[in-house]
């Protein structure tokens, strides 16, 4: 079997390679998030980091840290265990089986495309590696294990973003791209080659940095327990993550956490100025992004800032040295003293002393990427219930979440209460004694929770918009309803109606920020030609059909009607929606129309469609709740 890529042959991801080496130093840190497009060298670094971990001792002896790969369909039973039910049928005992997290204890546990993971499953992950310990309380059975590991995430953000709250749980972040520096590029390619070409002279070639690397990870973890943070280095921790409006102490945590860890890789007995530098540098960015069009990370200079400000409050803590220079007092005395007047600052602008420090401007990082004001929009949600992928929008069917019935058992969780009772049906009342439980007597869960749907949302970007002014509140609108779309888990895509024809501006994806970004600059003016927009969207959701066939789609339509352009622009576009209708796809329209003389073509467009009418007044969640229901 070929051996795997060496960890020190990867070239042009220092800093991957560190949040990794720091995280394998002190696993309590909580893991790296790992951001970047594909062929970045993520899995590879993963996997090259299992090979330098310390063995592991348990009651078996001594073997190597393992590598744990943790699937995105995965259970949750197949994470954290489960019972044992054969043995509970077979010998009548309680028992449990453990996870993965039971396996991953002293390893590594590796999510690829950890975006995609269910939301429930993440926090259980995260739960896990925080605490060290996995606690199961289900069914009657109580069990709790170790269960300390480094969690690495990998993830592209073309596919998606995770929520702020779960990449807080994050310990640390690092963003990846490919070198744009030629011999860099040339470095990487050749060493892959060469690995290809014969994997284990490769690996012996590279052996003994790999052990350099190993041994220091293991000496860093035998001195991380010793290193001293001296109150000086915590104060500029703390007024670093008050600066950038780091939400709770799980911040100021894991960047002490880190720059203890640096301290300790470095060879170090205590932590220094630059040890904080690159924990925050690691450890804040993505802690800052509280909405899902704020950019990650940190803008030029923000950190420089930072840090010169609590350098400040560091040097404003420090006891002052005495003013008198002579111990007897016997100094000449201060004549302003004796007659009682005020001392002077030096400087009229200087700031006292208990005067907070101006915090560094964080809106270089951030900020809605279209106009128009936000606002939280309504919930819109299709009827009945839903197969498609995991989401916080329309019900359906699951494999985790909310019991609602018992059902035919075909694998996966049992359902124990209605199990027994068809075995206390099968024995009837004159039969005695122990109760036996058959294989037909097993029945299974039907679990309901939330899915993401297809959200298309349908743009009127004509000149009848324009010309009142409603575009900008209209993109405010979409603005919203993109960031609900973000916060419940859905594939997003974007039509505009405008000119001669209907144009996809925006493919469906599940990265709403590259949504906002092509909104902003969406074309305006014109006719419209809204007969072309739902014969376009009914195309895009009769391919995505084909792709994700369990996600529905739900077409919201932002116009105020009036179809121009053609013979008859109103009656092809009812035509084009009643087909939209017919493939039974659930719509709502947003009408936009103001002014004192309203037509009301919106609300017949809503009846062609068979969807949900509501302006757009309406469309804020301080308005009434409001369902979308189905197509019949």
């Amino acid at each position: 079997m070929n051996p795997g890529y060496p960890f020190s042959a990867i070239v042009g991801q220092d800093r991957l390679l560190l949040a990794l080496s720091l995280c394998a130093v002190h696993p309590g840190i909580g893991g790296v998030l790992v951001r970047g497009e594909k062929g970045t060298a993520k899995s590879t670094a993963v996997r090259a980091l299992t090979a330098l971990m310390p063995p592991v001792t348990d009651s078996a002896g001594t073997r190597p840290a393992r590598l744990v790969e943790l699937p995105v369909g995965a259970t949750e039973d197949r994470v954290v265990g489960s019972i044992d039910f054969e043995r509970i049928v077979r010998d009548g005992e309680r028992a449990f089986t453990p996870g993965l997290l039971a396996a991953a204890d002293r390893g590594l546990l590796y999510v690829d495309e950890v975006n995609l993971l269910h939301d429930h499953l993440v926090d259980l992950l995260l739960d896990a590696a925080a605490m060290g310990r996995v606690h199961v309380e289900r069914d009657g059975i109580s069990h709790s294990y170790p269960s300390t590991f480094v969690l690495v995430g990998t993830m592209n953000p073309e596919e998606g973003e995770l929520r702020p709250q779960l990449l807080d749980r994050f310990g640390l972040a690092v963003d990846v791209s490919a070198s744009r520096d030629v011999d860099t590029r040339m470095t990487v390619v050749r060493r892959r080659l060469d690995y290809e070409r014969d994997a284990v002279a490769f690996a012996e070639a590279h052996a003994d940095a790999d052990a350099e690397i190993a041994a220091r990870i293991a000496g860093a973890r035998d001195r991380v327990a010793d290193v001293e943070l001296p109150d000086s280095e915590l104060r500029r921790i703390a007024a670093v993550c008050a600066a950038f409006d780091v939400d709770g102490m799980r911040g100021d945590l894991v960047v002490a956490r880190t720059a203890t860890a640096h301290a300790a890789w470095r060879g170090g007995t205590t932590v220094t100025e630059d040890d904080v530098r690159v924990a925050v540098e690691l450890a804040l960015p993505h802690r800052r992004r509280r909405d899902p069009f704020d950019a990650p990370g940190l803008a030029d200079g923000e950190l420089d800032d930072a840090m010169s400000q609590a350098d400040e409050d560091v040097r404003r803590s420090e006891p002052e040295p005495d003013p008198d220079p002579d111990p007897d007092g016997g100094g000449a005395p201060d004549p302003a003293a004796e007659d009682g007047a005020p001392e002077q600052s030096s400087s009229d602008d200087a700031p006292s002393a208990d005067e907070p420090p101006p915090r560094p401007s964080t809106g270089g990082s951030s900020g809605t990427a279209a106009s128009g004001d936000g606002f939280d929009a309504r919930l819109l949600q299709i009827d009945g219930v839903g197969d498609g992928a995991p989401g916080r929008r329309s019900r359906a069917r699951v494999s985790s979440g909310r019991v609602v019935r018992a059902t035919d058992f075909t694998g996966g969780s049992l359902h124990l209460v209605g199990t027994l009772m068809r075995a206390a049906e099968r024995r009837g009342a004159a039969d005695s004694g122990r109760l036996s439980i058959a294989g037909g007597d097993l029945r299974g869960v039907d679990r309901e929770g939330r899915e993401g749907n297809l959200i298309v949302f349908v743009v009127d970007a004509s000149g009848s918009m324009a010309a009142r002014d409603r575009l900008s509140a209209v993109t405010g609108a979409v603005v919203s309803l993109l960031r609900d779309a973000y916060r419940r888990r859905d594939r997003v895509a974007v039509v505009s109606v405008r000119g001669s024809d209907a144009e996809v501006i925006l493919p469906p994806t599940r990265s709403v920020d590259v949504a906002v970004t092509r909104l902003r600059d969406v074309r305006t003016g014109g006719r419209t030609p809204l007969a072309s927009g739902f014969l376009t969207t009914r195309d895009v959701v009769v391919r995505e059909r084909v792709r994700e066939p369990g996600r529905r789609a739900l077409v919201v339509t932002l116009t105020d009607g009036r179809a121009t352009g053609g013979p008859d622009p109103v009656g092809r576009a009812r035509h084009a929606a009643a087909l939209l209708a017919a493939d039974k796809v659930a719509s709502v329209v947003v009408d936009c129309e103001s002014g004192m003389v309203r037509l009301g073509l919106a609300r017949d467009l809503a009846t062609a469609l068979r969807g949900t009418y509501i302006s757009l007044p309406e469309l804020s969640s301080a308005s009434v709740a409001g369902v979308v229901r189905a197509a019949a």
